[in-house]
């Protein structure tokens, strides 16, 4: 009789016994680099308590970068395998797992990797990382309850903000209503749903402060208003519309022909300005008559006449040589112009002439989405890559963004973007090394530039930013995990807000029974710094978003929060029973 009441048990908390006698919840990661790590990290985070979950990462025999990629880290099994097959996926112990994290850079590849896991274990949670749009719409069709990510989707907006000087403009709807993320000053006080951040101090940001009136950034209920970053966007764009025209067609002009061919038009103008001059005295005209004869003898050399004085004579045949030199200068000036925009479509190259733009180094993942944002922002982009067929170059230009074939990392480079008048320079390359050499450079040419610097590791970004000065810097592997490792535990992820280098998840957690939540008031869910109280509902009625401290949590409520990953981690082990303690195994009878 205790056999079916300890299994029913099992199935009312949710937890059941793993074919190796194992009751822990098994998770399996696929990949090899810093997303997969950070993901591991969140994932034993989240059941760091006695080890309350199993995790099983799976990568390749041998490391293909020098950052981490999470088979160092304790507590977990490595599997090493180049091939993601039912072969692999056995190995791994998938058979029986609850969830499986594809998070390969490889579309194609983690598709087919999710095929072969059907196979293996069909009931299974999967969570995929595609950048592809269609691939990913197509996965979703095929595995309904499948979760498919995109890291960069979810980073480039924390650029583009950056980039502009203002927060994400992260938009969600949850529970009937729209909320999004802005500054206080910028949101009525009514609109105000929390405080999220205290970030006047650059240097010490503060999230989920315990005083809510002193944070400067918060969760607003949209009114219709634009965002932050929308409107900072309108600023730039209005800005360089009121550039002086002079200025304009001054660089326009430059940018037309050579540099030889410019400097002998305008001698020869000049040349012929003053015999213009030379000839109106000749003729005894004013200076609106000389203008007319002046034109119409260089340009066509027409009307002699015998009876003129000498003077004007003499006058009209040195006007008609200098026409003759003219025509071909202004000829070979269009040509050459011709020339130069069909080898700069070709190759890359632009003039420097720009100001008021935004640079964006690197056109892989983050860099293409980074830039396409921008561009529909309205905001003037020029992106550089080293490879002129990198993932963004097609997009870059069937937008019209100019794009500089070449290393960022070198001064001449960084020059041909103008990166000296530039609004903000972006580097979110695959390079460690060529970003911080970009941004160095950069801020050697204009010490006040705004960088947003993308690097992989999250501690070497922060020790970055402190030691160079270097105001921005983003981790996008750092940012994204959380939202890998929420979807992999089940939970709904409703939007995932960068406030900094910090990444607030907002998510509705369930409470079951027998869990430490269970029975407790919901003022015991709120912690400072860590974890903020956003919506309470029961089952079957509607969020109540003006929750009483008071109300006492029940099992099968459900708890919208916001929170910090260490403080989603330790909400969810409370809401969450205990797992069952592991069965010893059978001593063998003494013979």
């Amino acid at each position: 009789m205790a056999e079916p009441l300890r299994d029913r048990a099992r199935r009312a908390t949710g937890w059941r016994l793993r074919g190796n006698g194992d009751p822990r919840p098994h998770y399996v990661v696929c990949g090899s680099d810093p997303l997969a790590y950070w993901v591991v990290r969140a994932l034993l985070g989240s059941g760091s308590s006695a080890g309350r979950i199993r995790v099983t990462l799976v990568v390749p025999e041998r490391r293909r970068s020098e950052g981490p990629d999470g088979r160092d880290l304790q507590g977990i099994e490595v599997v090493r395998a180049d091939r993601l097959d039912e072969s692999t996926f056995r190995r791994a112990g998938l058979a029986g797992a609850d969830g499986l994290a594809l998070l390969r850079q490889d579309d194609v590849g983690n598709m087919h990797a999710t095929l072969c896991a059907q196979e293996v274990e069909p009931r299974l949670r999967l969570v995929v990382r595609m950048f592809n749009t269609s691939l990913a719409n197509g996965l979703r069709q095929l595995f309904p309850d499948s979760a498919v990510l995109s890291d960069a989707s979810m980073a480039a907006p924390a650029f583009v903000a950056a980039a502009l000087g203002e927060v994400a403009p992260t938009h969600f709807r949850h529970a009937g209503r729209t909320l999004y993320v802005a500054r206080r000053a910028d949101v009525r006080p009514d609109d105000v749903v929390c405080g999220l951040a205290v970030t006047t101090d650059p240097d010490l940001i503060r999230v989920l402060p315990a005083d809510e009136e002193s944070a400067d950034v918060v969760l607003a209920e949209a009114t219709g208003q634009p965002a932050g970053t929308e409107l900072a966007a309108r600023r730039l764009v209005r800005a360089r519309r009121r550039r002086r025209p002079f200025a304009v067609l001054v660089r326009a002009v430059r940018s037309f022909a050579t540099r030889k061919i410019g400097i002998a038009v305008l001698l020869l103008l000049g040349v012929i300005a003053t015999l213009g001059w030379l000839n109106a005295r000749a003729a005894h005209v004013d200076w609106a008559d000389a203008l007319y004869l002046t034109l119409v003898t260089t340009l066509s050399g027409q009307d002699p006449d015998l009876a003129k004085p000498v003077a004007a004579q003499v006058m009209q045949v040195v006007l008609n040589l200098a026409g003759l030199a003219l025509i071909p200068l202004i000829t070979a000036a269009v040509v050459d112009g011709i020339v130069n925009a069909r080898l700069a479509l070709h190759s890359g190259r632009i003039q420097p002439d720009r100001t008021g733009h935004v640079v964006v180094v690197g056109l892989g993942n983050i860099g293409t989405r980074v830039m396409a944002q921008l561009h529909d922002f309205g905001v003037e982009v020029v992106a550089i890559d080293r490879d002129p067929d990198a993932r963004g170059a097609a997009l870059a230009h069937r937008l019209g963004v100019p794009l500089i074939v070449g290393d960022a990392g070198l001064e001449e480079t960084l020059r041909a973007a103008s990166v000296a008048t530039c609004q903000a320079l972006v580097v979110v390359s695959t390079d460690d090394g060529t970003n911080l050499r970009a941004a160095l450079n950069a801020r050697a040419i204009d010490a006040d530039l705004p960088v947003v610097l993308r690097l992989f590791d999250g501690d070497f970004a922060e020790r970055i930013q402190k030691a160079f000065g270097i105001g921005i810097s983003r981790s996008v592997s750092y940012l994204a995990a959380p939202a890998f490792a929420v979807a992999l535990l089940d939970r709904a992820v409703v939007a995932t807000i960068p406030v900094g280098r910090h990444a607030l998840l907002v998510t509705e957690v369930p409470v079951v029974a027998g869990s430490p939540l269970d029975g407790r008031p919901l003022a015991a869910v709120a912690r400072p710094g860590e974890v903020r109280l956003l919506a309470h509902s029961r089952p079957g009625r509607k969020a109540d978003w003006s929750t009483d401290p008071r109300v006492v949590i029940q099992a099968g409520d459900r708890l919208t929060v916001v929170a910090r990953r260490a403080g989603l981690s330790a909400l969810l082990r409370e809401t969450t029973p205990l797992p069952p303690p592991v069965p010893p195994a059978p001593r063998e009878a003494p013979e």
